[in-house]
């Protein structure tokens, strides 16, 4: 089940996303939006329908094949946000991301019991339909479409291409890969780690929850902050920041005797993650070429997915021979190695070529 679910992973994020940021800087963000959230919306409404396990799989690969809400929407607001404002605009998308992503478990976890498995992909279903349909009255889109058109068309390998050749681009790809990679590798083994530190059966799963989910609680409250911060101090200085402030925050997980200095250590490396991903997003429109900027936010979302697939097997594997401390060891070294690639290939380069102009 675990390869299958890596495998619909690459399939879905790593290979498609590139085409639907192609279509979105051709035919509009918003065209990408509303076909990702209405397009998921009937997808999930036949999970509920689906009378064996084939079905479910084959609707999930579907339902990841037509995706894209996530990049559509960074896509969409750093191309219609002024730039001083650029920062606290992703933050807020942010923390909107992370509070979907603490309270939806939640939630569905008391309605599982409350009313069963399938009216839930009905009520998701319909959730995600109202929200796109909010999506198309409501958000209004700065868009050329005859300028786009003019604009030469390539292939989505040549698109990439032309984007690596951008050194601040590829070291932002490679900085995203490794802020997932990093975040993911211990994450599977924190309810043993929880378990082992809690040395009792009594509320662990309450602990265990709670550890897992207040590094989300953090993020979601410093992530607007830090967007603001950015705009007047400098995206690319808040990222180098806030990398060597996340790394720093694994070293006292890994020597953590107690439940709640692990929790204290982990709501510290929300805050500084707060600052991470929004931050990536900020330069990213900064330093892609105009009529391009989707497909950049599309690759960088695969960068991303492939840093969420390989970090739980990577650590995984290496936990058989350096043990959970190992493994936040481990992360906090790969998140310094990021800051000072960052450093060196953000900071020192200062600016360099590909910058993109937009009308503020």
């Amino acid at each position: 089940m675990g390869g299958n679910h890596l495998r619909q992973q690459f399939h879905n994020f790593v290979l498609f996303q590139p085409l639907w940021g192609k279509l979105a800087d051709r035919y509009g963000r918003k065209a990408m939006l509303l076909r990702s959230g209405f397009g998921m919306a009937i997808v999930m409404v036949l999970m509920g329908f689906a009378s064996s396990p084939w079905q479910l799989l084959l609707l999930r690969l579907v339902n990841g094949t037509i995706s894209g809400f996530n990049p559509a929407s960074v896509a969409l607001i750093s191309t219609n946000t002024p730039r001083n404002r650029m920062g606290f605009a992703l933050g807020t998308l942010q923390s909107g991301g992370i509070a979907g992503t603490i309270l939806g478990p939640l939630i569905g976890g008391l309605m599982a019991d409350a009313i069963g498995y399938r009216p839930i992909f009905y009520l998701t279903g319909s959730m995600l339909f109202g929200a796109s349909l909010l999506a198309l009255f409501v958000v209004k889109e700065s868009f050329d479409k005859e300028k786009a058109a003019s604009l030469p068309q390539v292939s989505v390998i040549e698109g990439f291409r032309q984007l690596k050749r951008i050194p601040q681009l590829l070291s932002l790809f490679v900085a995203t890969f490794l802020i997932q990679f990093a975040m993911m590798s211990p994450m599977t083994l924190i309810p043993l780690f929880v378990q082992q530190l809690h040395g009792t059966a009594e509320n662990l799963a309450f602990w265990s929850g709670f550890v897992g989910s207040v590094t989300g609680m953090s993020n979601l409250v410093a992530s607007p902050i830090l967007g603001r911060l950015s705009d007047r101090a400098g995206a690319e200085k808040l990222l180098a920041v806030c990398l060597i402030g996340a790394a720093v925050m694994f070293i006292p997980q890994a020597l953590a005797g107690e439940v709640w200095q692990l929790l204290l250590s982990r709501f510290a490396l929300g805050i500084f993650l707060g600052g991470l991903i929004p931050t990536v997003n900020t330069l990213i429109r900064k330093y892609t070429p105009e009529g391009m900027e989707s497909r950049a936010y599309s690759f960088n979302t695969s960068t991303l997915s492939l840093g969420n697939m390989t970090g739980p097997v990577v650590g995984g594997a290496l936990s058989g021979w350096i043990g959970i401390q190992g493994l936040f060891l481990l992360s906090a070294g790969l998140l310094f190695l990021n800051g000072v690639w960052v450093w060196q290939s953000l900071l020192r380069r200062g600016g360099g070529t590909g910058s993109a102009t937009s009308s503020d």
